[in-house]
């Protein structure tokens, strides 16, 4: 017990004077029982290795001190033979004149001291080497600590290409629910072109074709055909610009998000609350889009579905998240029971968000209404 407390300060002592870390031993296994913890303390061996530290630097100790001292000794002799010493000593002893045994005494006084400090320094390398040996782990728990490490470091790679493959997994599912919505949004845009946009210019054409054929025989049924070719060139007007304010809105891109929301917002036949924290302009352009669109398929579901009286909407960039995030969430207080059941638009929505690498949540407990949270990527 001794010898391990000894240890412990001479570690300690290690770090402070030479700044060299000495890592500790393990703690010896507590076998329990009376007679285990009474031999526990002689059956150590890294104390009894402690003990043989002890020795050993005595040993060293006492030898580097001697040659140290022996070495200062005659560093201290020179300087003062050269200080004190007579001429005629000097002319006796060296046969050299003054001056050369001054030089002399100096060169061997210089040459002392830095040997005595290599010697120590040299002690104080083989004290260090010793403590490592002998006040260190063992051979065995040195390699314990080793295959330890390496285990730990084999479950965090393995947990890393876990999380690779999960997310190669994930980025696949995206693309593919990608390419699904834009496969989908562009068979809607071709239907509305056909079933709406088209058909209305037919419908336009013939009645301009009536108006030019009337125009000289009956005046007043051209007029008519005008005016009904003026009606259908507004309608066409109005289904062009919902055609094109669902791939893009204008006003997103001009005023952006905060605009936007509120242009939603106001055209939704439900009072909705938009409520936007902050500045949203650090969010790109794909993250804002993503954003209007959910904000968007959002309330016209609650709208048709919800039988909600109120809706609100809440846009703020999350900036502790890692990168910095777009958060859109819509909420309202009708029947709740929503789901994105597949080829509905909040199913198409996941997708588009998926696509984006962000994240997609809806809670919709029935009769409690329905909450919709997004996040993506600033960005995106």
């Amino acid at each position: 017990m001794a010898a391990r407390a000894f240890a412990a300060a001479e570690r300690e002592r290690i770090l402070t004077q030479v700044g060299v870390l000495v890592p500790a031993p393990a703690a010896p296994v507590d076998r329990g029982g009376r007679w285990g913890r009474l031999w526990g303390p002689i059956r150590d061996g890294r104390a009894w290795a402690a003990a043989l530290y002890a020795l050993v630097l005595l040993l060293v100790c006492t030898l580097f001190f001697a040659v140290v001292a022996a070495l200062a000794s005659a560093a201290v002799a020179a300087v003062a033979f050269a200080v004190v010493g007579r001429d005629s000593v000097v002319a006796g002893w060296t046969g050299l004149a003054w001056p050369a045994t001054v030089t002399l005494a100096l060169a061997g006084a210089l040459v002392a001291l830095w040997s005595a400090a290599a010697v120590a320094q040299y002690g104080s390398f083989l004290v260090v080497r010793t403590a490592h040996a002998l006040l260190g782990p063992s051979v065995a728990q040195e390699a314990e600590a080793r295959a330890l490490a390496a285990e730990q470091e084999a479950r965090v790679a393995e947990a890393a290409a876990h999380t690779a493959r999960e997310r190669a997994v994930v980025l696949t599912e995206s693309r593919t629910a990608a390419v699904s919505a834009a496969d989908t949004e562009r068979r809607r845009i071709e239907r509305d072109l056909h079933d709406g946009a088209q058909q209305r210019l037919v419908a336009l054409g013939v009645e301009l074709g009536v108006a030019r054929r009337l125009a000289d025989k009956d005046p007043e049924h051209a007029v008519a055909a005008l005016e009904l070719a003026h009606r259908e060139i507004k309608e066409t007007l109005g289904e062009l610009r919902d055609l094109v304010r669902g791939i893009h809105p204008a006003v997103l891109a001009d005023r952006g998000l905060d605009a936007a929301l509120s242009a939603l917002a106001g055209r939704s036949p439900v009072p909705v609350e938009v409520e936007v924290e902050g500045d949203l302009t650090p969010a790109g352009s794909a993250a804002q889009a993503a954003a209007y669109f959910v904000v968007a398929e959002a309330l016209t579901n609650v709208a048709k579905h919800a039988g909600a009286g109120t809706a609100r909407v809440r846009a703020a960039i999350v900036p502790d998240a890692d990168p910095p995030r777009l958060r859109v969430t819509v909420s309202d207080d009708g029947r709740g029971g929503a789901a994105a059941s597949p080829g509905s638009g909040l199913e198409g929505l996941r997708g588009r968000v998926a696509a984006l690498d962000g994240t997609f949540e809806l809670d919709s407990p029935p009769g409690a209404g329905t909450r919709l949270t997004v996040e993506v990527p600033c960005a995106s």
